[in-house]
C-alpha cells in the first residue's frame, strides 16, 4: 500500500511536536469531550433521575467504568492482531455515536443499552490513538514525554468542556440535550480523524494489510475485519447484562486480569530477555497505577455526591456549579500546566537531571495525597447545614492535578517505550486495563463510604466522606514512598528507556 509519507519523514520532525500530534490531538480532544461529559452524568443522573440508592450508584459506576477501561486491553488486542489502529479507531468512534444517540432519545429506558454501545467503542478507539501518538518518535526520543503531556492538555481540553458542559445542560435543563451533545462532539472526532489520517503515513494500517496481496490474501484479511465488527457488535447484549448487574463485574474482573497476564507471558516466549525485562518494567508501572485510578476516580463517584450535597457553589465569588467544577477543575489546570511540565522535563533531561520515571510516577502519588489531604481539611470551614468550601475543594483539584501530569501521561509514553513493536497496543490496553481495576475499586471505596453515611444528617455525610479521604491520602503517601524507594531496581531493568 503506498504512502505519500514514509515513517522516516514522519519521525525525522524538526521542533519539539511532529504535525499529525496535533491532528491527533483535535480527534481525542473531541472524543474525551464526549466520553468526560457522559461520565460526569453517570452518578448523578442514577441518583436524581434513575432514583438509586448513593452505594449503589458508586458501585453501578465503578462497573461501568470498569468494563469501558477493560476493552481497551481487547481494542488493543483486535487492533494489533487484525485492524489496525486507524480502523479500530474509526468502529470505535461509531459505535461511541451510536450509544450517545440512543442515550439521547430516552436516557432513562435505554440507559444500559447506550452504555453497552459506549464501553465497546471506546475499547476500540482509545488504547490505539495513544499508541498512535508513540509511533511519530523514533525510540530513545528525548521529546516523547513532552509530546504526550500536550497531547494529554488535548485530552483535557475535552473533559473541561464536556466535563462542565455536559453535567451543566443535564441538571438545568435537559438530559436529552446532554447526552446529544455528547455525540454531536463525537462526530467532529471521527470526521478530524477521517481528513487528516493520510499525514499519517504507514502508522496505524492493518498488520494484515501488505503491498503486492493476493486476491486470496486480501479476502482473508476483510473476512477477519468483518467478523471482528460482527463480534464487537454480538457481545454488546452481553456486556450490557454484566453492566446492569454489579455483582457480574466481580467474576469479570477475576477473569480478565489474570487472562491478559497469561496472554502476555505467552507472548513474551517470542521476545528476547532484554524485551522481557522491559515488559517486567512495565508491569510494575501498570500495578501501581491501579492504587493511583482507584483514589483519583472518586472524581466520578464519591467525590460526584460530595460536591452535589456538601459544597457551596461559588469560586473566587464566581457563581459556578459544584458538580461542573468537580468535573473540570482537574481538567482546566491540566490544560494550563501541561505544557509546562513537559517542557521541565525536557530542560531536566538537557540538564541530565530528569528523575527517571518511577520516580515521577512516586511523586504523583505525593501530590495525589496532598489533594486528599486537602479535601479531608475542607470540614473545618463547613457550615451548620453541612456545607463546605468549594474554593478549597479547587484547590485539592489543583494539587491533585500535578501528581496526574507525573503519572498519566508519562505513564502512556513509557508503555510505548518498554513495548516491542508487535505487542504495543496490548501493552497499551493493559495500562488501560489497570484503570478498569482502579475504577472497579473506585466504585468499590465510594460505596462503602455512602454505606457508613447511610440515615447521617448532611453534617454528619461531610465528616464521614472527609475521614475516608484522610485515609485514601494516607495510603497514596505509602505508595509514593515505596515506588521512589524501588526506583533503582526498576530502572535497571528498564535497561536504556528513561
Amino acid at each position: 500500500m503506498k504512502q505519500s509519507v514514509t515513517l522516516e519523514q514522519i519521525q525525522d520532525f524538526k521542533g519539539k511536536y511532529p504535525k499529525q500530534l496535533w491532528y491527533l490531538f483535535f480527534s481525542e480532544m473531541w472524543e474525551r469531550f464526549s466520553f468526560y461529559g457522559m461520565r460526569g452524568m453517570l452518578v448523578y443522573f442514577m441518583v436524581n433521575e434513575m432514583m438509586m440508592k448513593d452505594d449503589v450508584a458508586n458501585l453501578q459506576y465503578g462497573a461501568t467504568q470498569a468494563f469501558v477501561y477493560a476493552f481497551t486491553f481487547i481494542g488493543g488486542l483486535f487492533a494489533d492482531k487484525i485492524l489496525g489502529f486507524r480502523k479500530s479507531l474509526f468502529w470505535g468512534g461509531l459505535l461511541m455515536i451510536i450509544g450517545s444517540c440512543i442515550l439521547a432519545f430516552d436516557p432513562k429506558a435505554y440507559f444500559f443499552l447506550g452504555i453497552g454501545f459506549t464501553i465497546i467503542g471506546t475499547g476500540f478507539f482509545k488504547p490505539n490513538i495513544s499508541t498512535m501518538v508513540g509511533n511519530l518518535y523514533k525510540n530513545g526520543d528525548a521529546r516523547t514525554d513532552a509530546g504526550f503531556s500536550l497531547f494529554y492538555s488535548g485530552v483535557n481540553l475535552g473533559a473541561l468542556l464536556g466535563g462542565y458542559s455536559c453535567i451543566y445542560l443535564g441538571k438545568f435543563y435537559s438530559w436529552h440535550v446532554a447526552f446529544g451533545l455528547a455525540a454531536i462532539v463525537m462526530t467532529i472526532s471521527l470526521v478530524t480523524f477521517i481528513f487528516t489520517q493520510k499525514s499519517l503515513g504507514p502508522i496505524g494500517l492493518s498488520p494484515l494489510a501488505k503491498d503486492g496481496d493476493t486476491k486470496e490474501a486480501d479476502k482473508s484479511r476483510k473476512l477477519k475485519e468483518y467478523l471482528t465488527y460482527a463480534g464487537s457488535l454480538a457481545i454488546i447484549p452481553f456486556i450490557i447484562i454484566l453492566v446492569s448487574n454489579p455483582e457480574y463485574t466481580d467474576i469479570f474482573m477475576y477473569i480478565i486480569g489474570p487472562a491478559s497476564l497469561i496472554y502476555l507471558f505467552y507472548e513474551m516466549r517470542n521476545f528476547s530477555l532484554s524485551e522481557n525485562k522491559k515488559l517486567i518494567a512495565a508491569l510494575v508501572f501498570i500495578i501501581f497505577s491501579i492504587f493511583f485510578w482507584a483514589f483519583f476516580e472518586q472524581s466520578g463517584g464519591s467525590l460526584s455526591l460530595f460536591a452535589a450535597n456538601n459544597l457551596t457553589n461559588t469560586v473566587c465569588g464566581i457563581p459556578l456549579d459544584a458538580n461542573g467544577v468537580n468535573n473540570s477543575a482537574n481538567s482546566l489546570f491540566v490544560i494550563v500546566f501541561a505544557a509546562l511540565v513537559g517542557m521541565i522535563w525536557l530542560w531536566m533531561s538537557k540538564k541530565k537531571i530528569e528523575p527517571n520515571t518511577l520516580v515521577k510516577f512516586g511523586l504523583g502519588f505525593l501530590f495525589l495525597a496532598g489533594g486528599f489531604y486537602v479535601f479531608y481539611y475542607t470540614k473545618f470551614f463547613a457550615d451548620t447545614d453541612g456545607r463546605t468550601s468549594l474554593d478549597l475543594f479547587t484547590f485539592g483539584w489543583f494539587i491533585i492535578t500535578f501528581g496526574e501530569l507525573c503519572l498519566s501521561p508519562i505513564g502512556m509514553s513509557v508503555m510505548t517505550k518498554l513495548s516491542p513493536q508487535k505487542t504495543q497496543a496490548v501493552m497499551m490496553g493493559m495500562w488501560f486495563l489497570a484503570s478498569a481495576y482502579g475504577q472497579y475499586f473506585a466504585g468499590i471505596l465510594g460505596a462503602n463510604i455512602s454505606v457508613a453515611s447511610e440515615n447521617a444528617t448532611n453534617f454528619e455525610k461531610l465528616i464521614i466522606y472527609a475521614d475516608g479521604y484522610k485515609q485514601l491520602a494516607i495510603y497514596a503517601l505509602i505508595a509514593g514512598v515505596v515506588m521512589i524507594a524501588i526506583s533503582p531496581l526498576i530502572k535497571k531493568l528498564m535497561q536504556d528507556v528513561k
